[in-house]
């Protein structure tokens, strides 16, 4: 399984027969949906990790669906954003997008338009799931390496052999093999690329 919870699309809208008519296509597809009357309480009841994606009209009252687009870091919301948006919303939806939305639906909307587009979020909140959890693995494993294992590990993905990390640390070859070994072991990498691959993660080379 790719997903370690249920995914839920978060529906937020202020027109109730919108959120109705979009929840029943959804459960159709035996998706899980929560709907919401306005951003404030979609903001207010979320609960920081969980998963899905968020289907959001531009306009409403109160909180629009801009404002509160600018606030889901403030409430740990990492999710892929579709805004819904009316005729004549077209400007502010493609605000929407400049600011990192997924994509916008304008209404009266196709029901396979819409299915496809949250299913593509869905998709793409597994993937960003997946890289999160890789990187916390990568970065975890980095921490239990000793000291000794996090220099050789450095020099090693700048391109050192053994022997020029041995005489840049004023260590025996045989101890940076040593070390080497129990590096790639513990970071549990499979080649020199990967472990390059992992470097990058942690921010320790620059990616080319």
């Amino acid at each position: 399984m790719l997903s370690e919870q249920k995914q839920v699309v978060f529906v937020v809208d202020d027109d109730e027969d919108v959120r109705d008519s979009l929840q029943w296509l959804l459960e159709s597809m035996d998706l899980n949906v929560e709907s919401y009357a306005s951003a404030q309480a979609f903001l207010d009841a979320y609960q920081p990790g969980q998963s899905g994606c968020i289907l959001m009209d531009v306009r409403m009252p109160g909180l629009s669906g801009i404002s509160a687009q600018k606030k889901l870091p403030e409430y740990q919301i990492d999710l892929p954003l579709i805004m819904i948006s009316a005729h004549g919303n077209i400007d502010i939806a493609v605000t929407a997008m400049t600011q990192g939305a997924q994509t916008f639906i304008e209404k009266p909307f196709n029901d396979q338009t819409l299915l496809d587009h949250v299913q593509r979020a869905l998709a793409d909140d597994l993937a960003r799931q997946q890289e999160r959890r890789r990187k916390q693995g990568v970065e975890q494993h980095f921490t239990a390496l000793t000291k000794r294992e996090k220099q050789v590990f450095e020099r090693v993905v700048q391109g050192l052999s053994n022997q020029e990390v041995a005489d840049d640390l004023g260590i025996n070859r045989k101890t940076v093999e040593g070390h080497r070994a129990n590096m790639i072991s513990k970071m549990e990498a499979g080649s020199l690329a990967e472990l390059i691959q992992m470097a990058v993660t942690l921010g320790l080379v620059g990616e080319h």
